[in-house]
């Protein structure tokens, strides 16, 4: 049973590692607006990911294969937005620069609901529940009692609020937000272009 619980924490910490949509959204919100900020976007995400955990759990997944047409509707509606997003950071990053101290606050409509985009960001990639779809199926298999799946559940919302919870501490950090003021520009293009990159892959995946 150990070494069942230290697979899927493998597994899991090696998916939040690789870089995506949720990585780039704390990591320039951390260093763009503030700690306390991102923190409200880690929880967002962390309650996707619950969602998509416990959507895979109950086997719903199974049905959203069977429904060809609603998960290509999803898929559509989460690369539309992933775009729209990476639009808003490109068009701020073509915006002449903001000059601020660490105490003053950030005057922009990003910092507004930072929580909800925190959950739509991670939402907004349907492709999660083909991934915790994976690993209850292959790794945990279906003679695996329920007590057993809600502490793996656990597990998997765990490792992602303490994630992301020490990325946006890394990047909210005084030295790293001072480089960012010097590359702001650069850092939020480059973000921009890879959520539209993730939103066009989604929207003509098949």
């Amino acid at each position: 049973m150990l070494s069942l619980f230290i697979t899927v924490a493998i597994v899991q910490i090696v998916a939040l590692a690789s870089p995506g949509p949720d990585f780039f959204f704390i990591s320039q919100t951390a260093v763009s607006q503030s700690r306390r900020d991102a923190f409200k976007g880690v929880i967002g995400i962390t309650l996707a990911v619950a969602i998509w955990s416990a959507v895979a759990l109950l086997g719903l997944n199974l049905l959203l294969k069977q429904m060809a047409w609603l998960h290509q509707l999803i898929l559509w509606a989460g690369g539309a937005y992933l775009t729209w997003m990476g639009i808003q950071m490109i068009r701020s990053a073509r915006q002449p620069p903001l000059i601020r101290t660490e105490d003053a606050p950030v005057k922009t409509s990003r910092k507004k609901n930072i929580f909800l985009r925190g959950l739509l960001t991670n939402l907004s990639n349907p492709k999660a529940i083909v991934y915790f779809g994976s690993i209850f199926s292959l790794i945990v298999g279906d003679d695996v009692s329920s007590a057993t799946r809600t502490a793996i559940f656990m597990l998997i919302v765990a490792e992602t609020l303490i994630w992301f919870s020490l990325v946006a501490t890394l990047f909210s950090l005084p030295w790293v937000k001072a480089k960012y003021q010097k590359l702001a520009k650069w850092i939020d293009g480059i973000a921009g272009t890879l959520f539209v990159a993730f939103g066009l892959h989604l929207i003509f995946s098949r």
